[in-house]
C-alpha cells in the first residue's frame, strides 16, 4: 500500500493519532536518513507492508504525516548513517528500530543474531557490518489512541508524612491469588481486581510501588539459560506499559488496561509510583543488540568513552544514558510527564539514582537532571524517591539529594537489621536510624519524611528468609553459595532454612514482628516489600532478579494468616497517631509551657542515656519516651496536631529486662498497647500498676505503653 506523505510536524516526538491519521517525529541529530515501516499480522508473524521516507527534518528531528492510519498500527524505524563504532556511530538500516517514543510495544524480542549491527563470530567483532534483516524478530510499536474516560479521578497527593509505601510486582503480586480470575492474574486488570483491592485496604497502605512496569528486554545470556528478567530492570520503552502485564491485548490495549488499574487504586485511596530506569537501557555494551536508541543516534543517547568505541558503565547493565545529550534529557522528561499527565501515576522510584546527577565522571547533587526537575512546574509535584547509589566511583549518595527529594535509606535497613540479630553495633545509630536519620536528612530544609525506611526490598531476602538463613541459597540462579558470608545481615534464629523445632520457630515469628513495629514506630517512610505481610518466602533465595517461578510469586495459599493480622493492626495503629509519622525534626530540649522534652531516652533502671551509654557497643536495650504535644505542626485548618505521649522500648538482649517507667517525671496512666513477645496490638491496651512502675520485658522484643494527654496544649505552648 502506498502513503502520501505530507510535511507533519517536528513535535510532539513520537506517533500521535489525531482522529484522522498519524504524524511521525523521530529524533535523530547524527542520522543521513529515515524510513518508516509498517507492518501487519501474517500468520503468528508480522510482515513488513510499506516503507516511506520521512524527508522533512527539522532541528534533527526527522517527521511526516500520513492520513488514514489508525491506532493499533504497527511500525518501525529504519535510520541511516555511518556504521563507524570507532567515532561512536552505529547506524545499520538493515535493523528495524523500536521508536523511542514508543505508547504501546507489541510483543518481546525473539532472540536472533541478526539483532546485533555487527556479525555474530567475526574476528573483527563489533567492527563488523551485518547485513541481515532484523524486522521478524523484534517487537513492533504501535500507534494508540490516548482517549480515555478518568471520570473524576484526580492526583491522590497524599503527604509524605502520611504515606506507607508497598512495594509489589504485578505479576509475583496477583499470579496466584485464588479470588481472581485465572485469565486476568500476573496483569494490571489483576491489581485492579475487588479481591486485591480489598487486601490492600485493610492491610492500610497508602501507595503501591510497582516494579518496573516499563516495556524491558529478557537479556540473551539469560534466556539461552532457560531463566527471564523477571524483575524487569532492563527497559527499551521509556512510555509504553509492558505488555507482558496486559491480559486485554498488545495492540494499545495494554495501556487503557493500566489506566484502568490506576483509576481503581485511586477510587480506593491509594497512590500509584512507578519503579524507572532511566540510568541504562536493554541495549547492553558494544557487544549488545541493535534494538533502538543504538541505532537511532548511539552517540545522542549513550555516554561513551573516549575513544567513542565504548560504553561508560555506572549501573552495570553494560550502558550509561547520557543524561547531559539535551535530547536524551527531554526524552526522560517527556517520558516523565507522559506518565504523570497521561497515565495519572503519583510518583516515580529512580533507580541507581545517581547515575543520573553524574556530569562528566563525579556525581553531581546539582547536576542538570535535578535542575530540570526541580523547575518542571509537572514532574516537581508528585513524589520523587531515589535509590541513592549506582556502581561508579563516588557512587553511594545517601542523604546527598536535593530538598524534594526522598531517599531509600540504606542506612536505615543495615542499621536495624544489626540490632535486632544481635550484631555489636552502637545505640547512637539505632536512635538515628529511629528518629529519621537527621544526619543524613538535616539539611537543605528537607525533613523526617525524606527517608525512605525499609527493613526488606525486592532487592534481597524477604522478612521471613531474613530471619530463616545465614546464607544465601541462589543454586536456581546458576549461583555458588559457598562464597562465605551473604552481606544479608540476616540471622536464621538457631537453624538454617525449614524447621520444625517450636522454639526457633517462636523466635522467627517474634523477630518478624520486631522488625515490622520497628519500621512502623520510626520516624520517616516506612516501606516494605508485598508478601512480607504473607510470611513470603523465596526459600533464601536474596536475588531473585531472573525467576519467573514460585521462588518469587506470593503464595497466597500459605499465608501466615497471624503475622497479617498483626501487621494490619500495626499498620492501622500508626496511621491514627501522628506521633510516629511527624513533620519536623526532634529538638531533644524542653517544650516552653509544657517542662519536658519532645523526645527523651531512657537506660532500663529509668535513668537517662549518658553519652557512654551511647557508644557501647554491648548495650541492647533503650527506653524512648516521645512527647504528642511537642509535634509542633498544624493541620490543614491551622490547628495544632496533638497526639497522646508514647514510652517504647526495645530490648535485643537475648534474656528478659525489667525496665522502669520515669512515672515520676512523666506521670501515670500508662497503658500497654504493643508487645511483639505476646503478639499483641490493641488501641485499648491494658494498664500498668501505678505503684509498681516495673515492667519485665522479654528478650528481642518491643513494647510500647501509650499515656492519652489530659489537657488540649495551645499553639503557644510550642516552640517552632
Amino acid at each position: 500500500m502506498e502513503y502520501k506523505v505530507f510535511p507533519g510536524r517536528p513535535y510532539p516526538l513520537g506517533a500521535t493519532w489525531d482522529g484522522t491519521g498519524v504524524n511521525f517525529a523521530l529524533h535523530a541529530e547524527h542520522a543521513t536518513g529515515v524510513e518508516l515501516c509498517f507492518f501487519e499480522k501474517y500468520g503468528k508473524k508480522t510482515r513488513e507492508t510499506t516503507r516511506v521516507r520521512l524527508s522533512e527534518r527539522s532541528h534533527h528531528v526527522w517527521h511526516g504525516y500520513i492520513k488514514g492510519i489508525r491506532p493499533g498500527q504497527q511500525y518501525g524505524y529504519r535510520v541511516n548513517g555511518p556504521y563507524e563504532p570507532q567515532n561512536g556511530h552505529r547506524f545499520n538500516p538493515n535493523k528495524l528500530l523500536i521508536d523511542p517514543y514508543a505508547k504501546a510495544i507489541s510483543g518481546r524480542i525473539d532472540w536472533h543474531d541478526s539483532l546485533f549491527g555487527y556479525k555474530m563470530g567475526h574476528r573483527d567483532g563489533d567492527l563488523s557490518f551485518s547485513r541481515t534483516d532484523s524486522a521478524q524478530y523484534i517487537p513492533k510499536s504501535v500507534v494508540v489512541d490516548t482517549r480515555f474516560d478518568w471520570e473524576d479521578d484526580a492526583p491522590l497527593r497524599i503527604p509524605y508524612h502520611k504515606s506507607i509505601i508497598y512495594e509489589a510486582h504485578v505479576k509475583g503480586l496477583t499470579y496466584t491469588h485464588p479470588e481472581i480470575p485465572e485469565s486476568i492474574r500476573g496483569t494490571y486488570a489483576a491489581i485492579a481486581h475487588p479481591a486485591m483491592i480489598r487486601h490492600l485496604q485493610e492491610l492500610g497502605i497508602t501507595a503501591i510501588e510497582l516494579m518496573p512496569v516499563h516495556h524491558f528486554v529478557n537479556d540473551r545470556f539469560l534466556h539461552d539459560k532457560g531463566l527471564t528478567n523477571y524483575w524487569g530492570y532492563n527497559s527499551i520503552g521509556f512510555f509504553a506499559p509492558d505488555v507482558r502485564y496486559s491480559s486485554s491485548g498488545t495492540h494499545g490495549e495494554q495501556v487503557r488496561e493500566f489506566k484502568e488499574m490506576v483509576k481503581a487504586l485511586h477510587k480506593a485511596g491509594i497512590e500509584v509510583i512507578l519503579d524507572v530506569v532511566y540510568n541504562h537501557t536493554a541495549e547492553g555494551n558494544h557487544l549488545g543488540a541493535t534494538l533502538c536508541f543504538r541505532g537511532v543516534d548511539n552517540m545522542d543517547y549513550y555516554r561513551l568513552t573516549e575513544d567513542k568505541r565504548y560504553f561508560m558503565d555506572y549501573t552495570g547493565c553494560g550502558n550509561t544514558l547520557n543524561v547531559m545529550s539535551p535530547n536524551t534529557l527531554r526524552l526522560i522528561m517527556d517520558s516523565l510527564r507522559y506518565w504523570i499527565l497521561e497515565m495519572h501515576v503519583d510518583g516515580f522510584r529512580f533507580d541507581l539514582a545517581a547515575a543520573l546527577a553524574r556530569e562528566l565522571h563525579d556525581v553531581d547533587r546539582l547536576g542538570s537532571f535535578f535542575d530540570i526537575i526541580h523547575q518542571d512546574p509537572v514532574i516537581s509535584q508528585v513524589k520523587l524517591i531515589a535509590e541513592p547509589w549506582d556502581i561508579g566511583e563516588g557512587g553511594y549518595q545517601v542523604g546527598k539529594f536535593p530538598a524534594g527529594w526522598a531517599e531509600w535509606n540504606g542506612k536505615y535497613r543495615d542499621t536495624i537489621r544489626d540490632y535486632w540479630r544481635g550484631a555489636d553495633s552502637m545505640l547512637g545509630e539505632f536512635a538515628l536510624r529511629l528518629t529519621g536519620s537527621p544526619d543524613l536528612y538535616f539539611n537543605d530544609y528537607r525533613h523526617p519524611f525524606a527517608s525512605i525506611n525499609f527493613v526488606t526490598a525486592h532487592d534481597g531476602f524477604t522478612l521471613q528468609d531474613l530471619v530463616s538463613y545465614n546464607e544465601k541459597h541462589n543454586e536456581a540462579n546458576g549461583e555458588n553459595n559457598n562464597d562465605g558470608e551473604s552481606h544479608n545481615r540476616s540471622w536464621n534464629c538457631g537453624a538454617e532454612g525449614p524447621t520444625d523445632d517450636p522454639e526457633i520457630l517462636a523466635l522467627r515469628a517474634r523477630q518478624k514482628r520486631n522488625f515490622m513495629a520497628t519500621l512502623f514506630l520510626s520516624q520517616g517512610v516506612p516501606m516494605f516489600v508485598a508478601g512480607d505481610e504473607l510470611g513470603r518466602t523465596q526459600g533464601g533465595n536474596n536475588n531473585a532478579y531472573c525467576q519467573d517461578n514460585e521462588i518469587s510469586w506470593i503464595n497466597w495459599a500459605e499465608q501466615d494468616t497471624d503475622f497479617l493480622r498483626f501487621t494490619q493492626k500495626l499498620i492501622h495503629f500508626y496511621r491514627r497517631h501522628p506521633a510516629f509519622s511527624r513533620k519536623r525534626w526532634f529538638k531533644g530540649v524542653p517544650i516552653k509551657g509544657v517542662g519536658v522534652e519532645d523526645i527523651a531516652w531512657f537506660k532500663p533502671d529509668g535513668s537517662e542515656m549518658t553519652e557512654e551509654n551511647w557508644t557501647n557497643d554491648f548495650a541492647k536495650s533503650l527506653g524512648m519516651y516521645l512527647n504528642g504535644r511537642a509535634l509542633r505542626t498544624l493541620d490543614e485548618q491551622g490547628d495544632l496536631i496533638v497526639d497522646d505521649n508514647f514510652y517504647l522500648i526495645f530490648n535485643a538482649h537475648y534474656e528478659p529486662l525489667e525496665f522502669r517507667l520515669p512515672v515520676d517525671r512523666y506521670g501515670s496512666g500508662w497503658r500497654r498497647v504493643i508487645d511483639t513477645a505476646a503478639d499483641f496490638v490493641d488501641e485499648a491496651g491494658t494498664p500498668i500498676e501505678e505503684d509498681n512502675p516495673v515492667i519485665q520485658v522479654e528478650g528481642r522484643s518491643v513494647v510500647v505503653f501509650h499515656q492519652p494527654q489530659t489537657k488540649a496544649p495551645h499553639a503557644s505552648d510550642q516552640s517552632s
